[in-house]
Order: C-alpha cells, then structure tokens, then sequence
C-alpha cells in the first residue's frame, strides 16, 4: 500500500510504502514485532482520519491481539467460558489504547508498553463487574484458590471433589472451605427479570415472581403472641372491658350499661388497661 504523507502547506513530503499484511491475526508474534515498527513509523506521520492512517491502526490492533490473548490467560481461574470472551474484548480496550498513545521515539519495546494498559482494562473490568455483595477480602482470595483446587481434584479425580478433600488439598478446615464455597456466591448476580422455571413451566416466570414480599400480617401475629400472656394478667372485668370493646365492638356508653357504671368510669379503666397493656408490648420489643 502506498501511503502519501503532506505537510501543512500542502507540499508533498515523501511517499512511502507500507508492507501489506494479507492476514494481520495470523501474524507470528515475533514477525508482528518487527512489523510493528514499522506500522509505528508510518503511523506517527500520518493524518489522522485518513483512509491510510485507518489501515495502520487497524493492521496493528489485529497483529498485536496476539498480546490480549496472552494477557487474558493471566484471568482465566477467575472467569467462565462465556466471561474469557468478555475479558478479551476488554482487553482489545486496552491494546487500542496502548497504540493511540504509544511514541516510538521513546524506544521502548510496543509489548512492554501495551501490557500495562490491557491488564488495566482486565482488571478495571473485574473491579467494576465482580462481586455483586461486599465479601471480605479473605474470602476473595479464597475463593481464587478454591476454583484452582476444584479445578486439579476435578481432573485428577474425574469428578467433582467433596469438601473433605478439597480441604486437605488448601490445607484448610472443612468449615473455611464450606465458606468459600458460599461466599462465592456473592461474586456473579442474576437480574431479576432473568427468566426461571424448566420446559414445562412457565416460560415468562422470571426470577422476581419467586420472591416474597412482606406480609404485614406477620407482625399482628407476632403482636398478638406478645399479647396473649398480658391479657391473661389482667382481672376478669378489665378483660371483659378489653372484650366488649374491641371485638365486640361496643362504645363505652354501650359497655357502661353493660357493666352498670358510667360512661366516664368506662373511659377511666379501658385507658388504664391499655396503657398497661402498651408497657408490656414495649418491654417485650427491648
């Protein structure tokens, strides 16, 4: 490829020629070594949105992806199949990155400027995404070495380890171990419109249709089994008070005739009880 570079004024420079690069991936990486340079030559003098500034840049993203793929392997204890392919895209982040800001004037080698900048991208990733509950920072790391020890035994044993040997492998307690296993739970979530269920239930359950949700008659029966015992300290007519007023419903004129007192003696007991009644339930909640 021919690539013409010009001056402010206009004037044509110099034309020089870019080796092309049938199938940049495919690139070993020594080659792409050397061919990087001189792509980086080429490219610190070109205009930026030209058609020949595009090649150069993207020659150089496909022949350095060889650098992500090294970087990511860093992560794969930590991440899934389906999460390895997430890694390398954020990787390709951090290797666009690292030749947009790279000066070859510097002489310093393109790999051991880019693989601060794609381990970044990594690891900014795991801290934006991992974790969907706080975990101590103990348990992270074991969880780390958990996945690497289920991962041996599993190959070893041609089955998934139990806890006992999983704890004699880590050289920890089965307790710790158990632990671990739970705590990484914590490190994927699922959204709660994530759809739930097998072939033959609803297919359009999702996962927030299974959470309950507070029942306030729960607490009424919590305060009723706080109430019973009081009610039974009381006296036989302050119960019968108690009675008449709230579940059989009569006014304090109605309960006076029925007790053959008056409405304001009435007001005075049924106050009286509750608030003995209230002392109780507050001293039973401390």
């Amino acid at each position: 490829m021919t690539v013409t570079t010009m001056s402010t004024t206009g004037m044509e420079v110099a034309t020089r020629t870019l080796p092309a690069v049938p199938d940049p991936p495919a690139v070993a990486p020594k080659d792409a070594r050397t061919l990087s340079k001189v792509f980086f030559q080429r490219f610190a003098v070109l205009e930026e949105g030209t058609h020949e500034y595009q090649y150069a840049r993207n020659t150089l993203i496909e022949m350095n992806m060889s650098l992500v793929r090294y970087a990511a392997g860093r992560f794969r204890h930590r991440a899934d199949e389906m999460e390895m392919e997430d890694i390398v895209q954020v990787g390709m982040i951090g290797l666009i990155k690292a030749i947009d800001r790279f000066d070859i004037s510097r002489e310093v080698e393109f790999t051991t400027f880019a693989v601060p900048y794609i381990v970044g991208e990594i690891k900014r990733f795991f801290r934006d995404t991992s974790w969907a509950v706080h975990v101590p920072r103990r348990l992270q790391e074991a969880r780390v070495e958990l996945a690497k020890a289920t991962e041996e035994l599993s190959t070893r044993l041609g089955r998934m380890p139990t806890v006992r040997e999983l704890a004699e492998l880590m050289s920890l307690t089965e307790e710790e171990v158990t632990e671990a296993q739970l705590a990484a739970n914590g490190y994927n979530s699922s959204s709660l419109d994530a759809a739930v269920g097998g072939e033959d239930d609803n297919k359009d359950a999702s996962l927030a249709d299974c959470i309950g949700s507070e029942d306030p008659a729960m607490e009424l029966v919590e305060d009723f089994h706080a109430l019973a015992p009081l009610l039974a300290d009381l006296d036989e007519r302050d119960r019968r008070i108690i009675h008449l007023r709230f579940v059989e419903e009569l006014t304090q004129s109605q309960i006076g005739e029925r007790l053959g007192c008056s409405q304001m003696h009435v007001s005075r007991l049924l106050s009286r009880t509750l608030n003995r009644l209230r002392e109780g339930m507050l001293a039973e909640s401390r």
